[in-house]
């Protein structure tokens, strides 16, 4: 069995943990780049595990992955590995392109030719687009307003082009917003409490009036369990939560559990409004029946969620060397393209 790791997203060292803990007669390997976004300190309760292998690589080295599946006898696939970052992907098109789209392709065509038994492709609520009235199911077209989910929505392809033309067993999952422990501080949620630690504001894009989904780190490990039992080949689930929130009242929730202030003007003090990323959807409602359907859902609370996380990045937030360089507010001047970085 391999997890690929992408730590951008928290849920990736959870399941790779999670996976370690619960199946000792499984050998998991952990297969990352190491990245800016990546910190081995969120897999240290299980690195000097038996049944647990790192292994440092890039999905985009077509020959490494080759040897890879040659050399290991790799059941099943977690494909967690992208960028991520919804920000830098309009400034940096052309290498999220590089990673996540050719690199998934490389990644599902050696675990083809190896037979694996279960690919499991992790993509995001963002390939469907916004919505401001119905639910997305997983029969709704994919419409991507931004380049990362674009990237994604264009990886699903050529992962369910497996299954369409060879039978290959994939799954492709889409996510809400995931939030926890272990996520790099670029993202939303472990920014702004990390700017709040430090006394400094949280920065929103635009009217701030965007809605989220947020769904807690260990929920989503117990997603990704379901599917590996029981995802049926061939299939795509929705991961959703119906908890919703705009980034305005994120902002205020956690300006008052850190700051400790319900005053609406000492509020408005913490929080610095900047000019919107060139495209930013207001909605990504999603129907889970067929995760519910599975057996799945989920369990944690906002609040006991939001609780664990603030805790853990008063202790950890350095977790990453460059951990401060993530609290730097992106530029608002128009993205360009730069053919010269690949």
């Amino acid at each position: 069995m391999v997890g690929v790791g992408a730590e951008p997203q928290p849920g990736a060292s959870h399941v790779v943990v999670s996976l370690v803990k619960k199946y000792p007669n499984y050998l998991i390997i952990n297969l990352d780049k190491l990245d800016y976004c990546a910190s081995l300190k969120n897999l240290e309760t299980v690195s000097e595990k038996e049944n647990y292998k790192f292994i440092q690589g890039d999905i985009c080295d077509p020959d490494f992955i080759k040897q890879l599946f040659e050399t290991e006898k790799i059941d099943i696939v977690l494909h967690f590995a992208a960028q991520t970052h919804v920000d830098l992907s309009f400034w940096r098109a052309l290498e999220f392109t590089y990673v996540n789209v050719y690199g998934t392709n490389v990644l599902v065509a050696a675990a083809h030719e190896a037979n694996v038994e279960k690919f499991v492709y992790v993509s995001t609520d963002e390939v469907y687009g916004g919505s401001t009235d119905g639910e997305f199911d997983e029969s709704s077209p994919k419409r991507p307003t931004n380049p990362y989910a674009s990237s994604k929505a264009a990886a699903e392809c050529f992962v369910q082009s497996y299954w369409e033309r060879y039978q290959f067993p994939v799954v492709i999952t889409r996510s809400s917003n995931v939030y926890g422990p272990h996520q790099y501080p670029e993202k939303v949620i472990p920014k702004f409490i990390s700017l709040l630690q430090q006394n400094r504001k949280c920065c929103i894009h635009g009217s701030g009036l965007q809605r989220r989904n947020f769904l807690y780190a260990t929920d989503v490990v117990e997603a990704f369990l379901t599917v590996l039992k029981e995802g049926k080949p061939g299939e795509i689930y929705n991961i959703g939560t119906n908890f919703e929130m705009s980034i305005v009242q994120l902002a205020k929730e956690l300006i008052h559990l850190i700051k400790k202030t319900s005053s609406e003007s000492e509020m408005e003090h913490w929080m610095d409004y900047v000019k919107d990323r060139p495209t930013n959807d207001l909605r990504y409602p999603m129907s889970s029946e067929k995760m519910h359907n599975l057996g799945w859902r989920p369990k944690v609370p906002w609040k006991e969620g939001i609780r664990k996380t603030i805790e853990w990045y008063k202790e950890n937030f350095h977790n990453w060397k460059n951990s401060e360089k993530a609290l730097e507010p992106f530029p608002v001047t128009e993205p360009c393209t730069q053919l010269s970085n690949l």
